[in-house]
């Protein structure tokens, strides 16, 4: 099974074409959708040599459970910072005005205005405290 970022052209977008997550790259549509759907967006960002960008597709986004949880209550699109340094530069200012530090994998909960309400970076899928 594919998904949105099927067609897409980054080699780090490219590799969650198979995640089970129904990513969508950034774009008008994604927001159109999440409007229809009167569910906010999440929002993932990172690059190709990012090791724990890696680490959380592994454990999060390769999964079906938490998958099937983010495609019933967001709309997400994952971003290659590379790519869209732009996207990425405004939300990792958001990111750090939040939370006092920045990072990718880079991950923030948007309204359907684009405006962030929730942001982290790496998000393990059980708490390892």
């Amino acid at each position: 099974m594919t998904n949105r970022l099927d067609q897409e052209t980054s080699a780090y977008l490219l590799q969650h074409q198979e995640n089970p997550v129904d990513w969508w790259p950034w774009s008008d549509e994604a927001f159109d959708e999440a409007r229809r759907r009167d569910v906010p967006v999440f929002l993932s960002i990172g690059y190709s040599a990012c090791h724990w960008c890696h680490v959380m597709a592994h454990e999060s986004f390769e999964d079906d459970a938490p998958a099937a949880y983010l495609n019933e209550h967001y709309v997400s699109i994952k971003v290659d910072r590379e790519e869209r340094p732009d996207v990425d530069a405004i939300y990792m200012d958001a990111t750090i005005a939040m939370t006092g530090h920045g990072g990718w994998p880079m991950s923030v909960f948007l309204d359907l205005e684009a405006r962030p309400f929730y942001a982290g970076t790496y998000f393990p899928p059980e708490p390892r405290h």
